[in-house]
C-alpha cells in the first residue's frame, strides 16, 4: 500500500527544515545580556552567592545573511557601520564597562577600604572577668599562674591615602568556642588547688552599623559557661552573661559626610558619565570602518583602472604584431609593447594584493570572528558605494566648528569629569592633614548566676542562684550596669606624610587642570588643520583630474601620431604609464579628499550624528 505524499515528504522537509536552522544558526545573533544575574534565594542566603556572569557573545549577527549572495557580501557604508555595531569586538568589550562601573558604585556605597586594601585582624582568648578562680584573679587586677591566653601579634597593613570609609553594611559576627584546659598553680592559695581544670563553653556576638559622618555603632553580647575544679568557687558550674551598647564618632579627620562619600560620590559620576567613554569607542570604530570602507571602494575603483590599462596595453602589443607582420615596424618595438603588458599585469597583481588586504581588515572591524568563521572567510567583500567628488564642501566658519568640537569632543567631557572627581578625591587627602580626635560612649550591663556550693561556710547570695534565666534576668533588668564616656587624639608630630599626600594630590590636579586648558586650546588647531586638509584635498583632486585628462588627450594624440606613422612605440607606452599614474594619483587625492571629510567629522565629535547612529542603536546588541 503505498504511503500517503506528506510522509513522502516527510524526510526531504526535514531535512531543508534542518540546512535552514544551521544556516541560521550561523549567523545567529545571540540575544544573551552581559548583565551579571544576581542569585535567586531566600534572604537569608542570597547575599553569600556568587552572581552568574554571562559567556562572552562570540556569534555574528543575522544581518550577515541578508547581505550575503552567491558567495559576495554586498556592503553600503551603512551596512558596514551597522555591522560593526552589532559585531565589533572593541565595542563590544565597551558595553562592560557601564556594567562594570555599576558594580563599583555597589562596593562604594557598602564602604570600607577601597579594593586592595587590605585590613589586619586577630582574635584571642580571654576569661570572663569575675567568673570563676582565673575571672576572679583578672577582676581584682591581678594575674595567678598561666592564663592559658593566647597573645595577638601585629600585623603590618597597607593602608589607602585619606581617611576610610565606614563599612555601610551591617556586619554581624558570631564565634563560639569549646574548651577544656588544665592549668598548673604556682599559688594555690584561692583555687586550693594545684591544677585548674576547666570546661568552657563561649557564645559571642557583635553587631556593627557605620555611617558616612564617621562614626559607627556596635552591639555586643556575649555568654560564658564555665565548669572547674576549684574548691573555691561558690557559684560551679556558673553562667555570665554581658549585653554592651557603643556609638564611636570620629571628629577631625573622617568627620562628614562629604569625605566619608567621597568614593561614592565618584563612582556615581563615572557612571552618569560612562557614556561619554562607550561614545568615543564607537567614534573610534566607525571612523576605522568608514577609512577601511572607502579605502575598499577605492580599490575596487584602482582595480578596474588597472584591468582597463592592461586592455589597452595588450591591444597596443598585438596592434605591433600585426604591423611587425607587415614590416611596418622593428621587432624591438613589439618587445617594448610587451614590457608595457608586463608592468600592466603587476600594477594589476599589486592593486589585487591591496584590495584582498583591506578585504581582511574589513572582516576583521565588522565580525566577531575575523577570518575565524569559514562562511566569512572565503567571502568577497562587494563595496555598494563609490568615491565621488561632492559640488562643494559647505564647511562652516571655524569658530562655529571649535564650538561645536567644545560642546561634542567626548574626550574633552571626560577631562572636565576627571577635574571633578579629583577635586572630590583630593577632599580625602585635604582632610587626612588633621589630627584623628574620636569620641566614644558605651553603656553595658552584666549577669552572673550557677549552682551554689558552701565554702568554709560561706555560701552564694540567693541572687546569684539559677542558670542562664537569671543570668539574663540580670542583664535586662539593668542590675549591674557599666556606663563609660571617653574620648582621644591622635598628633603626629611633624606629619610630614599627611601633608606631602596632600601637596602630591594637589600637584596633580594642577596639572590635570592646565593639561585640560591644553587640550581645549588644541581644539582650535585640530579644527583649523582639518579645515585646511580638506580644502587642499580639494585642490590636489580637481589638480589630479586636470592631469589625468590631459594624459588622455595626450595619449589619445600619441596613438594617432603612431597610427599615422609619426610616433614610435616608445612614446605610446610612455604615455599609457603615465596616464595610470594620473589615474592613480587622481584616486588617491579623492580618497584623501573623503578621508578629510571624515577626520573633520572626529575632530569635531559629530561622527556619530553624520552617519546616522545614536547611543541606543550602538548599545543595543
Amino acid at each position: 500500500m503505498p504511503r500517503p505524499r506528506f510522509l513522502q515528504l516527510r524526510k526531504p522537509l526535514a531535512l531543508g527544515l534542518t540546512y535552514c536552522l544551521l544556516q541560521t544558526t550561523a549567523w545567529a545573533q545571540s540575544s544573551t545580556s552581559i548583565e551579571p544575574v544576581r542569585p535567586v534565594a531566600p534572604l537569608y542566603k542570597r547575599p553569600y552567592l556568587a552572581v552568574s556572569v554571562p559567556d562572552i557573545r562570540l556569534a555574528n549577527s543575522s544581518r550577515f545573511g541578508t547581505l550575503l549572495r552567491g558567495g559576495n557580501l554586498y556592503l553600503t557604508a551603512n551596512d558596514a557601520i551597522k555591522l560593526a555595531l552589532e559585531n565589533n569586538i572593541d565595542i563590544e568589550i565597551a558595553r562592560y564597562n557601564p556594567v562594570m562601573l555599576a558594580w563599583r558604585l555597589e562596593r562604594s556605597e557598602a564602604g570600607g577600604s577601597l579594593p586592595g586594601v587590605p585590613s589586619g585582624s586577630s582574635q584571642a582568648s580571654a576569661n570572663t572577668s569575675g567568673q570563676g578562680v582565673l575571672g576572679s584573679q583578672q577582676a581584682a587586677g591581678v594575674s595567678g599562674g598561666n592564663s592559658g591566653g593566647v597573645r595577638a601579634s601585629g600585623n603590618a597593613t597597607v593602608s589607602q591615602i585619606g581617611p576610610v570609609t565606614q563599612t555601610l553594611d551591617p556586619t554581624f559576627q558570631e564565634s563560639t568556642s569549646f574548651s577544656h584546659r588544665s592549668l598548673p598553680q604556682s599559688n594555690a592559695t584561692q583555687s586550693v588547688t594545684q591544677v585548674i581544670v576547666q570546661n568552657k563553653r563561649d557564645y559571642t556576638g557583635t553587631v556593627q552599623q557605620g555611617f558616612l559622618a564617621g562614626g559607627s555603632v556596635t552591639i555586643s553580647y556575649g555568654s560564658h559557661f564555665l565548669n572547674e575544679n576549684s574548691p573555691s568557687d561558690v557559684l560551679n558550674p556558673s553562667t555570665s552573661m554581658s549585653l554592651s551598647f557603643s556609638v564611636t564618632q570620629n571628629f577631625l579627620q573622617g568627620f562628614g559626610e562629604k569625605v566619608g562619600g567621597r568614593n561614592i560620590t565618584i563612582s556615581k559620576m563615572n557612571l552618569d558619565t560612562s557614556d561619554l567613554t562607550f561614545k568615543t569607542q564607537v567614534s573610534r570604530t566607525i571612523l576605522s570602518v568608514l577609512n577601511s570602507y572607502y579605502s575598499l571602494v577605492g580599490d575596487h575603483q584602482d582595480l578596474e583602472a588597472k584591468r582597463g590599462a592592461l586592455e589597452t596595453a595588450q591591444q597596443f602589443y598585438k596592434e605591433n604584431q600585426r604591423r611587425l607582420e607587415l614590416g611596418a615596424v622593428a621587432s624591438l618595438d613589439v618587445t617594448t609593447a610587451e614590457n608595457q603588458v608586463a608592468v600592466a599585469e603587476l600594477a594589476l597583481v599589486n592593486s589585487r594584493i591591496a584590495l584582498d588586504q583591506q578585504e581582511v581588515q574589513l572582516k576583521n572591524l565588522i565580525s566577531r570572528t575575523g577570518l575565524g568563521a569559514a562562511e566569512l572567510a572565503s567571502v568577497h567583500i562587494i563595496p555598494l558605494d563609490r568615491l565621488e567628488m561632492t559640488a562643494a564642501d559647505d564647511l562652516q566658519p571655524i569658530p562655529e566648528l571649535v564650538k561645536k568640537a567644545m560642546v561634542n569632543r567626548t574626550d574633552l567631557l571626560s577631562e572636565e569629569v576627571g577635574l571633578k572627581t579629583a577635586e572630590i578625591s583630593a577632599l580625602g587627602t585635604a582632610n587626612g592633614v588633621l589630627p584623628t580626635a574620636q569620641a566614644t560612649a558605651s553603656r553595658s550591663t552584666t549577669g552572673l548566676a550557677g549552682t551554689p556550693r558552701v565554702v568554709r561556710g560561706i555560701s552564694a547570695d540567693k541572687y546569684f542562684v539559677g542558670g542562664i534565666g537569671t543570668a539574663l534576668g540580670q542583664v535586662f533588668g539593668q542590675n549591674f550596669p557599666t556606663e563609660s564616656l571617653g574620648g582621644g587624639i591622635r598628633v603626629t608630630l611633624n606629619n610630614r606624610q599627611a601633608q606631602s599626600d596632600q601637596g602630591i594630590d594637589q600637584i596633580s590636579l594642577r596639572q590635570q587642570q592646565l593639561g585640560h586648558v591644553r587640550s581645549a586650546n588644541q581644539v582650535q588647531v585640530d579644527v583649523t588643520n582639518a579645515v585646511v586638509a580638506i580644502r587642499q584635498a580639494r585642490i590636489r583632486y580637481e589638480a589630479a583630474v586636470q592631469n589625468r585628462i590631459l594624459q588622455e588627450k595626450l595619449l589619445d594624440a600619441e596613438k594617432k601620431k603612431f597610427a599615422a606613422g609619426e610616433s614610435t612605440t616608445y612614446n605610446v607606452t610612455q604615455q599609457q604609464r603615465d596616464l595610470a599614474n594620473a589615474q592613480s594619483a587622481e584616486l588617491t587625492a579623492l580618497i584623501n579628499h573623503r578621508n578629510a571629510r571624515t577626520n573633520l567629522d572626529q575632530t569635531i565629535g559629530t561622527v556619530l550624528e553624520s552617519n546616522g547612529v545614536t547611543l541606543a542603536d550602538a548599545k543595543a546588541r
